[in-house]
């Protein structure tokens, strides 16, 4: 009986891309179009991207292409071509505006922004794009069902910007040597504290910039020295009031005592 089963399922199969086939290199594009419409409906993305590919160009201006245009565009999404998806998705929105999908389209073209967005050490050009999009998204659909996770997105993409602004100035830090870099550093991360208020990553910006300031006060000749204690001194200030129970405190309160140590042989020298 188990034999005689998968026979069956095996003949329907069979006979479904036969049918498939045959669709697909006849000159029926009714059949095309009706064929693209259910494999859609059944999640067969590949076969009804492929069908409506054909016959795309042959309803342009007819009823019908509505429909087909918005297959054709998600077939793209599901199977993870998200810039020809979102181009067609996009170009859905333009063309049928009071579409019942135009909302599912505007949402889905700028997911799939969300989705060419790199990771966040490469240039980040597509996750500016990516934010634009999605907020854009949220103006225009306050109210919509994927306000949720449009915002969720967005907050994603925030946090890929935070972190490449943020290791770009511990950067500077880690790899020192010399008093320029710590310089950098200090600047890259009063860049960062100005640029994104609300980080995730504010106070390990507001140590980072400590402990630059730190060694650039330790590196520094003498006539230059006594400056730039006072402001690691100061920046040491900001971190305590800010966090006061930050985990880099103790960490933090060590480099504090040295930095006092060095300022008070300048007191004593006066």
């Amino acid at each position: 009986m188990k034999r005689g089963l998968y026979i069956l399922l095996i003949s329907i199969l069979f006979i479904s891309c036969s049918d498939f086939q045959k669709t697909l290199k006849s000159e029926d594009t009714a059949a095309k179009f009706e064929m693209a419409s259910e494999l859609f409906d059944a999640g067969k993305w590949k076969k009804s991207f492929r069908l409506s590919e054909q016959i795309l160009q042959k309803y342009r201006g007819k009823p019908q292409a509505e429909k087909l245009t918005y297959i054709h565009a998600m077939c793209s999404y599901h199977l993870g071509d998200y810039y020809i998806a979102s181009y067609h998705l996009d170009k859905f929105t333009d063309i049928y505006p009071q579409s019942e999908k135009a909302e599912e389209a505007a949402f889905y073209a700028a997911k799939g922004y969300y989705y060419n967005s790199p990771v966040y050490s490469k240039e980040q050009k597509e996750t500016v794009e990516a934010i634009e999009k999605l907020q854009l998204f949220v103006n225009e659909y306050p109210n919509s069902k994927y306000l949720a996770e449009a915002n969720t997105l967005v907050k994603e993409l925030d946090f890929k910007l935070e972190k490449k602004a943020f290791e770009i100035a511990k950067q500077y830090n880690l790899i020192g040597g010399y008093t320029g870099d710590y310089v950098a550093s200090i600047k890259s991360f009063n860049n960062f504290l100005l640029e994104f208020p609300g980080a995730t990553l504010r106070g390990d910006a507001f140590y980072y910039r400590f402990n630059s300031a730190y060694k650039l006060a330790i590196l520094s000749v003498d006539y230059k020295k006594e400056e730039r204690l006072k402001e690691a001194l100061d920046y040491y200030q900001a971190l305590n009031k800010s966090y006061p129970n930050s985990v880099y405190l103790e960490e933090a309160n060590i480099l504090k005592e040295e930095l006092q140590q060095e300022l008070n042989t300048f007191t004593t020298k006066s």
